[in-house]
């Protein structure tokens, strides 16, 4: 029995929990560097030879082991129970298969002669296959679409896997079911979302730059995000809460963890909580801080004035440890929160966890996990609390829906779609398919890597010459264009935009035809487990493809300019939304497998002026007297009025964006604002009285505009926009 799980934090736990059911020597082989001499690798191959009953490992042990288990025709011939813990993440990866291949046993015809590169294709599409000898148990309280296609069983195992003929769990204990027989905790009881609004300003004397929209919106929300001041009010409601509602709780023994955005910030919450605690006097309250490696601050950064030159390390943040193991120490009264940068994110088994502070985007399974932390049963542990600075209580609500119940499919992954992506990628002409079959037999036979890696380079320069040559016209062509609208001369505006357009496709056919490589190895490596492809061909190319995808390395152009050395914070404000119990019911919407495959498109580069960017962010986070829905139903209110300019839309149908801006748009929407006024009095005046918001604001609803008339996003007509289990 092999015990496999894919974290090291859960390795330990498990060995740990394992251990305990048998006494007698020799019964659990516990593989990790602490128990006995030498590598894991050696301890898990002579444990496996030794025919140990029990053994415990992490996944990525097993590389390091694969020729020694090649090796060893006994050991194919054996029988295995793979149990997989944890089984929604690597199991259904390259590793795991590997492992599949590695435990089959082989049939021999007695032949001796020395396996050719083609043998050994064949092998490994043969090893794709059932297997007679090999068990698979998985377990996981939050399951993938892949990992129930993967583990799951059909009601029908004489037919195919279909939407009618769905993967099924064999059993399930239910999230709910461990809440209501009280094994764990309903972590969505005690739920607080907060809001940030924020005002950005721009210094009169900075000159306005043209950057690409989507970085510079990035850019501006790290930057607010790492604002010192923006975190100090955090890290104020944060103890606060913490001393008011959880400090008593558990006879004194409570503890809590910040879960941050990055290892920036997490170093920025301790220096603020740590100034905090000392300015309140508030002897005794310590908080342990989580992140890996180093951390070093630059002079983009919000006020870095003494941070500058120095460097973060868990060590030199945390000096009372010592060494000593974090999870050990936090246990302890010394400390009474944690402050994380994904590390102990998941993976984390702190009984002791009363409250959460979440101050980082949470989605699908990584947001149940996180919060599930907090789950764990204590004496005396009756309530939890989760404050929320980042996320919408109705995603959190969605993504825990999901697995409150049982989690089940709403459609199977579709195997037909690895043929239409192995047809685009053979026609790419960037790789010849001699230059694959050369590769499958140069891997099988040779021992030099940097042999095997010869094979793909033919392919590497045609890719990264054609790319240089498309970044380069795309260049030229853009200047062109820029210079063109400067003529106001709509014929060569058009003609300039054409011909950059064009450009632009053939350096994002190149970035795509990457990631379409990268697509089709993951997507054959989980499918070919569950489908028998039974071709050679598709085996040649998922290992050329996993090999050629990383030698892909493009030359990036010079960054786009996105000075914030001109922007400061002049608004701030924290707010508490919402205390509530999020409820959930019994049934959820399901999962789907994958049904497009090698879709991927290039997103063009939207560019504006800085300060409309602002701007715009402003019109999001700051509205005093106005809802957000008001902004929205406003922002539909003026497209529709636009819309009925008969010459505006003829000239928004036949000319681009740029052409279609310049001409009667601009007073229609004039008109239109004006025509709202009784309606919208409010957002008339900040319209007319701010030619910076009514810009951005004109952009936007062109925006709306287009998407309504293509019958896209936006194109809508009033209506308002872990502790349980599956096996």
């Amino acid at each position: 029995m092999i015990v496999v799980t894919d974290r090291t934090v859960l390795d330990s736990q498990l060995q740990e929990t394992i251990y305990q059911f048998e006494h007698a020597d020799g019964v659990v082989g516990k593989i990790n560097n602490d128990e006995g001499q030498g590598a894991k690798s050696e301890k898990l191959a002579e444990a496996l030879t030794l025919s140990q009953p029990i053994v415990i490992v992490t996944i990525q042990t097993f590389p390091h082991v694969l020729k020694a288990i090649e090796d060893s025709v006994s050991l194919k011939e054996r029988r295995y129970a793979i149990i997989a813990d944890e089984a929604h993440s690597s199991q259904t990866g390259a590793t795991a298969r590997k492992l599949k291949e590695v435990l089959v046993a082989e049939a021999s015809d007695g032949d001796e002669d020395e396996a050719t590169g083609e043998d050994m294709i064949a092998a490994a599409v043969k090893a794709r296959g059932d297997a007679s000898n090999l068990s698979y148990y998985a377990f996981t309280a939050t399951p993938k679409a892949k990992t129930l296609e993967l583990f799951g069983r059909v009601p029908d195992s004489s037919q195919p896997a279909s939407k009618t003929n769905k993967p099924e769990p064999f059993h399930v204990y239910s999230m709910r079911q461990a809440i209501e027989e009280g094994y764990i905790l309903d972590v969505l009881k005690n739920y607080t979302s907060y809001k940030v609004a924020y005002q950005l300003a721009q210094r009169v004397a900075a000159a306005d730059t043209e950057v690409d929209a989507k970085k510079a919106r990035v850019k501006l929300g790290q930057w607010v995000r790492l604002h010192d001041y923006n975190i100090a009010q955090k890290v104020m409601v944060i103890v606060e809460h913490y001393r008011d509602t959880v400090l008593g709780l558990l006879g004194g023994q409570a503890k809590a963890m910040v879960v941050t955005g990055s290892r920036k910030e997490a170093v920025r919450y301790k220096l603020e909580f740590d100034k905090y605690v000392v300015k309140k006097a508030y002897a005794g309250m310590r908080a342990m801080i989580a992140f890996s490696g180093e951390v070093s601050f630059s002079a983009s950064d919000p006020h870095v004035e003494g941070l500058l030159g120095e460097k973060f390390t868990e060590s030199n943040m945390n000096p009372d440890l010592n060494g000593r193991d974090m999870p050990k120490v936090f246990d302890q009264d010394s400390y009474h929160l944690m402050i994380a940068a994904n590390k102990f994110q998941t993976g984390f088994d702190q009984p002791k966890l009363c409250a959460m502070y979440v101050d980082k985007k949470l989605g699908g399974v990584d947001c149940v996990q996180t919060l599930s932390r907090l789950n764990r049963t204590y004496r005396g542990k009756v309530e939890t609390y989760v404050l929320d600075f980042f996320n919408d209580p109705e995603d959190v609500l969605a993504a825990f829906q999901e697995y409150y119940q049982t989690a089940h499919l709403l459609d199977v992954s579709d195997p037909n779609l690895i043929w239409d992506l192995y047809e685009k990628l053979r026609a790419s002409g960037i790789f010849l398919w001699t230059e694959v079959m050369q590769f499958g037999e140069m891997y099988f036979t040779s021992k030099s890597n940097a042999a095997i890696g010869n094979v793909c380079q033919p392919a590497v320069q045609r890719w990264q010459s054609g790319y240089a040559d498309a970044q380069e016209a795309f260049a030229r062509h853009k200047l062109l264009f820029e210079r063109a609208k400067k003529t106001g001369d709509a014929v060569l505006i058009g003609n300039a935009e054409t011909e950059m357009k064009a450009a632009k496709q053939e350096l994002d056919r190149l970035g795509v035809f990457k990631a379409d490589l990268v697509s089709f190895t993951r997507y054959y490596e989980f499918m070919s487990q569950i489908v028998d492809f039974d071709s050679t061909g598709l085996e040649r190319l998922s290992l050329y493809a996993r090999h050629l995808a990383p030698l892909l390395r493009e030359q990036k152009p010079d960054e786009d300019p996105v000075d914030l050395g001109s922007v400061e914070l002049s608004h701030y404000r924290l707010s508490k939304v919402k205390q509530q119990s999020l409820r959930m019911v019994k049934e959820s919407e399901g999962l789907y497998g994958v049904t497009e495959l090698g879709t991927g498109k290039a997103r063009d580069k939207a560019e504006e002026w800085l300060s409309q960017i602002i701007t715009r962010l402003n019109e999001l986070f700051v509205s005093d007297e106005l809802s957000e829905q008001d902004l929205i139903n406003y922002a539909y209110t003026i497209r529709d009025k636009v819309s009925e300019n008969e010459r505006v839309i003829q000239q928004v149908d036949n000319n681009s964006a740029e052409q279609a801006m310049i001409g009667d748009f601009s007073v229609a929407m004039d008109d239109a604002v004006m025509a709202s006024g009784d309606a919208h009095q409010n957002q008339m005046m900040q319209y007319l009285n701010n030619k910076g918001l009514a810009a951005g604001f004109q952009r936007l609803v062109f925006e709306l505009l287009v998407a309504q008339r293509k019958g896209g996003a936006g194109a809508r007509d009033g209506a308002g926009a872990s502790g349980s289990g599956h096996a």
